[in-house]
């Protein structure tokens, strides 16, 4: 491995189009992962695959994610960014081309597990905001990129259909590849040459992901609050899918998309909460954002699924999810600023494993209680999430030994 580049100089910074760009790269490259999923039926039918294995895309898009943030954002503390990153939206492009023009749906998936490997642009962009801004401005630097992220979501599970109706669902991965390539070829001129830090070898440095697991009771604690959140994510997200896609909805694939635009008051509002972090209200904006979600999800329980009030808890709620997200993530990455990537790894992983329950239970209790209990699930998720927060609030999340 060689030499390493983390540390910023003091002519080095975030500046506003800097941090644009960085929030603009990670929501393209994060928009890897979402393409395929108003598409599923049509690749299903173009390669004559049966539309039960045809989901198969997404979770392999979602695996490969998951071990990109383990094996490949650590680097991130060991590497020179400014050649990292390039070249793993590079491996990103060149799985977006194999996935486009893939012949068969074993060679599909083999393109869709290195798409979702190298999709991790915005884990490795994120945590080297947070190295390039200022102290002062640090949380609202990383918010807007984080949110940046977020928009990669929302955007591509939107408009993937409308683009495969244009030209055909091929189009959707040679477009996205094009993209990949740009930000590249932008982020290798963008990126500035950082100080370098003495050599650490690649096993040392994913061990050290779990040594600052364990050494600190805070990045445990934010963890359960980050899973604890995305599990409420993936469960309502998942159960609005099968509300809207049934009767008396029976909504086509894109009109679900569209309803996830709203969830765009999240993301705007994420650009907002860094502030509160830069003057020290991370920790009680991080409750009062699980509260805000918890009171969403109830309402929403007893709405006997009402669109308007669907709606309405999407907008509300999305606010709430994202000011937890992005404050944790910025929390998180103030243990240690020495190894922001590695506590950026830890934090993505458990929330993976976080939205991987709250998956799993939507499949399950939609078939048990259809939306009641499944938004109920949803609220007693977020409920666990704020009496974490309200039991290590003072005790470890402050600061103070428990």
């Amino acid at each position: 491995m060689t030499n390493a580049a983390t540390t910023s100089t003091p002519e080095t910074g975030m500046s506003g189009s800097m941090t644009a760009l960085f929030a603009l790269a990670g929501g393209v490259v994060v928009g890897n992962l979402y393409w395929a999923q108003p598409l599923l039926d049509t690749i299903g039918e173009s390669l004559r695959v049966a539309p039960g294995r045809t989901g198969l895309i997404i979770t392999m898009a979602q695996v490969g994610y998951a071990l990109g943030v383990f094996f490949i954002v650590p680097l991130g503390d060991a590497l020179q960014r400014r050649r990292l990153i390039p070249a793993v939206m590079a491996v990103s492009m060149l799985g977006l081309i194999a996935t486009a023009f893939a012949p068969s749906y074993g060679l599909l998936i083999a393109a869709i597990l290195i798409v979702g490997l190298s999709s991790v642009t915005g884990q490795l962009l994120t945590p080297l905001a947070g190295d390039l801004a200022g102290p002062e401005h640090r949380g609202r630097t990383i918010a807007i990129v984080a949110s940046g992220v977020m928009f990669g979501v929302l955007v591509s599970r939107s408009i993937g259909g409308f683009i495969a109706d244009l030209g055909g669902w091929r189009s959707v991965f040679v477009l996205a590849a094009a993209l990949n390539l740009v930000m590249a070829l932008v982020l290798a001129r963008a990126i500035p040459l950082l100080t370098t830090r003495a050599h650490v070898g690649y096993g040392a440095l994913l061990r050290s992901v779990l040594a600052e697991v364990r050494g600190s009771a805070r990045l445990r604690i934010f963890m359960i609050l980050g899973a604890c959140t995305m599990a409420v994510f993936t469960t309502f997200w998942t159960g609005l899918t099968f509300l809207l896609s049934a009767p008396p909805y029976g909504f086509s694939v894109s009109s679900i998309g569209l309803v996830s635009l709203v969830g765009v008051f999240g993301a705007l509002a994420a650009q907002y909460v860094g502030r509160l972090y830069d003057r020290g209200w991370a920790v009680a904006t991080i409750g009062a954002g699980l509260a805000v979600t918890f009171g969403a999800m109830v309402c929403t329980a007893f709405s006997g699924g009402s669109l308007v009030m669907v709606l309405v808890t999407v907008a509300v709620s999305s606010v709430g999810i994202q000011a937890v997200f992005v404050l944790v993530q910025t929390s998180v990455m103030a243990i240690n600023p020495e190894a922001r990537s590695r506590l950026n790894t830890a934090i993505i992983v458990g929330n993976f494993i976080g939205g991987a329950i709250g998956s799993t239970l939507a499949a399950l209790v939609w078939d048990t209680g259809g939306w009641p209990l499944l938004a109920g699930t949803a609220a007693a998720l977020s409920l666990l999430g704020l009496i974490v927060w309200a039991v290590q609030r003072r005790r470890t999340l402050s600061g103070t030994p428990a």
